[in-house]
């Protein structure tokens, strides 16, 4: 066993914490690394997988001075992501702590972005940028159900994804789970980072009363009319009691990011007050949890 002079066991090296940026081409990547950057992790650029452990082992060595690393890896092949796989399950036996970000974006906001720059998808071949696109979804289609944290950058600017990142990744403790209670509206479609999804389109509209069709599920009347209808306090119970069993098994699967969406037609009213009753019974269970209303205000 090595020894330090005063015949005390040498203090083991510090394993780095990991976190490996992938996702889909033109949804952010390059801002995401630097917005790591920014915060104090070493960034490597386009690092082979096979590599990874190398890194980590050589952040271990260096007495301190890299103790956050991120990886940016571009998987564009099939061999590439085997090795990245077999490199997740070498630091999984290492136990390192690692967190995987994957970075999405819709078919509608990358091909828009490609244009923009004027230049191919880099898997399209001689193909269109919407050919490029569905090859690389494929190809990552494991990546991502693994990943630890999925962030939807279709609408969000270089800021809005800095803002979204910065309390994720600042290197304060950090809290066992944290979660993201999402209201949206189903016409403006899925939210494509989402975790779990539920629907409260069961419960009857206020868009139909006229009173209460200005406002928003922050409003008290608004709130009040959704929870005196039949079944709406029950089911906040009920879901609040299935997170809980989620949370806890999560908890022990090392899962640290969930994203919960409850759905209603506009995102306005219904789910809008659902989120609000939810995400303080989550807190109150110790999660760490912020609540975003995707659509309200865009009817």
């Amino acid at each position: 066993m090595n020894t330090g002079t005063s015949g005390e066991p040498a203090e083991a090296a510090a394993i780095p914490e990991l976190v490996i940026i992938s996702g889909m081409s033109g949804a952010g990547r390059s801002t995401a690394a630097k917005c790591l950057e920014d915060l104090g992790w070493f960034v490597v650029d386009n690092l082979p997988p096979a590599l990874i452990p190398t890194m980590v082992d050589l952040g271990a060595r260096s007495q301190g001075n890299v103790a956050r690393i991120a990886v940016v890896v571009d998987v564009r092949g099939r061999r590439f992501f085997d090795n990245l796989r077999e490199s997740l399950a070498d630091l999984a036996a290492k136990s390192v702590k690692r967190r995987v970000l994957f970075l999405e974006a819709s078919d509608e906001a990358l091909v828009r972005r490609f244009e923009s720059v004027r230049r191919p998808h880099p898997l399209q071949g001689d193909g269109r940028i919407v050919d490029g696109i569905a090859a690389e979804r494929d190809l990552l289609r494991e990546l991502r159900g693994d990943a630890d944290l999925v962030i939807d950058t279709s609408s969000l600017n270089v800021h809005e994804l800095r803002a979204k990142m910065d309390p994720q990744f600042a290197g304060e403790e950090e809290p066992e789970l944290r979660a993201t209670v999402m209201s949206f509206g189903y016409k403006y479609g899925l939210p494509v980072d989402a975790d779990l999804v539920v629907d409260c389109r069961f419960l009857p509209n206020p868009h139909w009363v006229p009173e209460l069709r200005p406002f928003t599920g922050l409003n008290e009347e608004v709130s009040s009319y959704v929870f005196n209808q039949p079944g709406a306090k029950e089911f906040l119970d009920r879901y609040a009691e299935l997170l809980q069993l989620i949370a806890a098994g999560y908890r022990r699967e090392g899962k640290r990011y969930v994203t919960i969406a409850i759905g209603c037609t506009g995102g306005k009213h219904r789910s809008v007050a659902m989120s609000e009753r939810l995400a303080p019974r989550l807190a109150a269970e110790g999660v760490e949890t912020v609540i975003v209303h995707r659509d309200m205000g865009r009817e």
